[in-house]
């Protein structure tokens, strides 16, 4: 029998990093479980966002909450006030007012090479009743036109209403899924229908990487030195 893996726990410890970064020896379940539902509450409360990956630091009194997302107005809000209700209902919904809530929120700079980013919007279109095939091809596309050396698509489910479900593969390049120097970003999601539940899978190869990736560092763009004049 074959064990299927995720392609993202598969690499963690060798090309990414984890996204919670905190310790705690006596109180593990406790932060771990907080995590999953700050992670629940924000992808729901920001559904329009396309958000890619959330990132939980903790420190003595404080915890630092970083999204990416590929359209980080819908999060911002209108002079940051949507930013101060999240923040607020984390404190004391979920954090229980143990620790302030900082939320940073950056902007994803290839939306197009991301795979929850990508999923969502093939959610999104599902939903709306698109023919799913055209979204598959039309995914495909665009995600090889933005650089990716290799992409999969998998639905399945009741697609376009029949009675018996099925699955739909569509895939372009290659996806290397055991080499671990391979960046392979993967995601699922779930598309509501009134057919029913149709499941939705991405795997987007980026090319090889050595050493470690962490999207949530903020790059610092190079300067250039000037040449001394003789």
């Amino acid at each position: 029998m074959g064990h299927k893996v995720h392609p993202k726990i598969h690499r963690t410890p060798v090309i990414f990093p984890w996204d919670s970064r905190w310790f705690s020896s006596k109180e593990y379940a406790a932060c771990a479980e907080q995590d999953m539902c700050i992670r629940e509450y924000l992808m729901k409360k920001c559904k329009d966002a396309h958000i890619d990956a959330i990132s939980v630091g903790r420190g003595p009194k404080n915890v630092t909450i970083t999204i990416l997302a590929a359209k980080p107005g819908f999060i911002i809000g209108r002079s940051g006030q949507e930013l101060d209700v999240m923040r607020k209902h984390i404190e004391t919904k979920i954090l229980q007012m143990k620790s302030k809530v900082k939320i940073n929120v950056r902007e994803v700079h290839s939306p197009a090479l991301s795979a929850s980013v990508v999923a969502q919007s093939i959610v999104a279109d599902v939903e709306r009743r698109v023919a799913f095939r055209r979204v598959m091809k039309q995914t495909i596309e665009r995600v090889m036109k933005a650089g990716a050396k290799g992409v999969k698509i998998k639905l399945a489910g009741r697609l376009n209403g029949v009675e018996i479900a099925r699955q739909e593969t569509l895939f372009e390049g290659k996806i290397p899924l055991i080499t671990l120097r391979s960046d392979v970003d993967y995601s699922q999601f779930v598309a509501r229908t009134m057919y029913g539940a149709i499941g939705v899978k991405v795997w987007i190869y980026r090319g090889e990487v050595f050493g470690m990736k962490d999207k949530f560092e903020e790059k610092e763009e190079p300067t250039k030195k000037k040449k001394p004049r003789n």
